[in-house]
């Protein structure tokens, strides 16, 4: 597995979807990040990204799971999410619509 060099190789991507979408108004963001990734190493990913202070974060390692196509079976790799809480009154403009 590749290794985590900076922090801009920590996130991988926001995550929008309906529960994330809920938890904005209460301050928290979702992301997809490293599978090797710390909860200090998000923190500081996430300070120095998007300029906010964070408060709290949150990890959990997400599962692969099955699909098939036929007969074939394959499966869809496990990934890390982490849930970041920022400080009271701060918000990440990327979510915003």
């Amino acid at each position: 597995m590749a290794s985590i060099s900076s922090f801009h190789d920590v996130l991988i991507r926001p995550l929008i979807t309906e529960k994330g979408t809920r938890l904005i108004e209460l301050g928290q963001y979702t992301f997809e990040v490293h599978r090797e990734a710390n909860k200090i190493q998000i923190r500081e990913a996430i300070e120095k990204t998007f300029n906010v202070k964070v408060k709290a974060v949150n990890t959990m390692n997400m599962p692969r799971k099955e699909r098939r196509r036929g007969r074939t079976i394959g499966s869809v790799p496990g990934w890390k999410k982490a849930i970041v809480t920022l400080q009271t009154g701060q918000t990440i403009d990327i979510f915003e619509t």
